[in-house]
């Protein structure tokens, strides 16, 4: 059994991108069978933190927003940026349920953490569950974020998950991570008929 290839070797590297939200990077890199290539783009985004929040009914607390990148209105899970100042991700996940939704709950529990692509992304996209979560609070939009919220059954949201409902990859990832960790699905395979 052979051991795991050395790290590709960097042999330059400049910033192409440098904002807020984004730091492009442009890598002249060397690969493990020697090979060089110029540029290799990577990002840098903060951490992302995904809320799946269930209501007492059952219903998942979803927003409805224009997302740009694909020029659509989209159902995601309510989701945002992990602040430098957020002790972990679930107070990152309180604060963004409650700002997008005017929902907060009982408990936040933190089911780990994913690469949003491993070729590029060099962030990582944390799942955290909140169950009971009520509506308690007016929203809190920030400039760009034109949402509205919507609550669905659960149980219409699994059966609709393989049609296109949450259409963004990384949170219907976190979705199946949060509905295992509560207990509400089983990825046990079934027969064929």
């Amino acid at each position: 059994m052979s051991g795991t290839p050395p790290l590709w070797e960097v042999l330059s590297s400049r910033t192409a991108l440098r904002d807020r939200w984004i730091n492009v990077t442009a890598d002249a890199v060397r690969d493990s069978k020697g090979n060089v290539l110029d540029p290799f783009y990577t990002l840098s985004y903060p951490d992302w933190v995904h809320v799946v929040a269930i209501t007492p009914a059952d219903e998942l607390v979803l927003v409805r927003q224009y997302r740009h990148g694909a020029q659509a209105w989209t159902l995601e899970l309510p989701a945002g940026a992990v602040d430098a100042a957020d002790a972990d991700p679930a107070v990152a996940a309180a604060r963004e349920l409650r700002e997008e939704t005017g929902h907060t709950a009982p408990e936040f529990r933190y089911l780990g953490s994913l690469s949003p692509n491993t070729a590029t992304h060099r962030n990582r996209a944390h799942t955290v569950l909140a169950l009971n979560a009520t509506l308690t609070h007016p929203t809190a939009h920030e400039v760009g974020e034109d949402i509205t919220v919507e609550l669905w059954p659960l149980s219409r949201v699994v059966d609709a998950m393989g049609h296109g409902l949450l259409p963004q990859a990384m949170h219907t990832a976190s979705l199946l991570l949060a509905l295992k960790a509560a207990g509400r699905i089983s990825f046990a395979l079934k027969e064929v008929p």
